[in-house]
């Protein structure tokens, strides 16, 4: 389900939410993701792709599936409990605004 949600990306990518490019890693259980967005597009790719991504986001496939196909958003007790790990909170809420979460 969660490879799913990664191959719409591309289709469902709003323009204008990141004029730079910015890269997310995504570790997801197994799924491991590297989505770079920027004014022309989104670029998802297998893997771990950067030595550094603006964004790593660590999470369960549950909690992914809950915040993509359920609309959940995270508070800060998500974080705090580590049920969602991130270098850039801000960021992933960014992300979810590119793709009209």
């Amino acid at each position: 389900m969660q490879e799913d949600a990664f191959g719409t990306f591309q289709d469902n990518y709003v323009k204008g939410i990141f004029t730079v490019p910015t890269t997310f890693y995504f570790s997801v259980d197994d799924i491991k993701k590297t989505v770079t967005l920027d004014d022309t597009g989104c670029t998802v790719e297998e893997g771990k792709t950067v030595d550094e991504a603006d964004c790593v986001c660590k999470t369960s496939a549950e909690m992914f599936s809950r915040i993509w196909n359920d609309g959940y958003r995270p508070g800060i007790m998500d974080f705090m409990g580590g049920a969602i790990k991130s270098n850039a909170p801000q960021l992933l809420q960014q992300f979810l605004q590119a793709f009209g979460k």
